[in-house]
């Protein structure tokens, strides 16, 4: 049971959360648990919501991010994100188990999302102080300056619902995948 109520429904979060709700709800086809806890806020909502709906017109695809997505749920020990980025990347991203297994890991089958994803973690890890032989690594591996923004905002975006999931002990609405590394 979550520690912070929230709402159980888009009709009854605050007025001005409940349009941006509707539009998760379009999205993913229900308004998952995250996203009516953060729905308290409706300025925190339209935060979050803007944060990744603007990053996911960036340049890593779909794959990529949900991979990044599930190493840092792993690394953080977040049972709800895990499970969240688990059911997307498996049933939205076409994640293989083995794929997603590696990155909980830490690393990827694909050597290129292998770069992205290690490189993440140690953003993560590293609370941002990567050396610059992190730095070169993936960039070799081909991803461009923008890229590495965007590995690093996507880090930070995931961290930050690891952590309103953690503090609020968010019930998990998804296939159970218990992180590994929870606290």
């Amino acid at each position: 049971m979550s520690r912070i109520n929230f709402p159980a429904s888009v009709e009854t979060a605050p007025a001005a959360s409940q349009p941006l709700l509707e539009g998760v709800k379009a999205r993913l086809g229900s308004a998952p648990n995250l996203f009516r806890l953060v729905a308290l806020s409706p300025a925190a909502l339209e935060g979050y919501l803007g944060l990744s709906g603007a990053l996911g017109k960036g340049s890593l695809d779909a794959r990529t991010r949900e991979r990044i997505a599930l190493a840092v749920a792993e690394y953080n020990g977040c049972g709800y994100c895990t499970s969240a980025h688990s059911f997307i990347g498996k049933n939205m991203a076409g994640l293989t188990d083995g794929e997603i297994a590696a990155n909980r890991d830490g690393t990827s089958t694909d050597a290129k999302a292998a770069a992205a994803v290690e490189f993440a973690t140690k953003v993560v890890d590293r609370r941002g102080h990567v050396s610059d032989a992190d730095l070169a690594a993936v960039k070799l591996a081909g991803y461009s300056d923008a890229d590495v923004i965007e590995i690093v905002l996507h880090v930070a975006l995931n961290t930050l619902t690891n952590y309103v999931n953690e503090v609020a002990q968010t019930t998990i609405d998804f296939p159970v995948a218990r992180a590994r590394n929870a606290a």
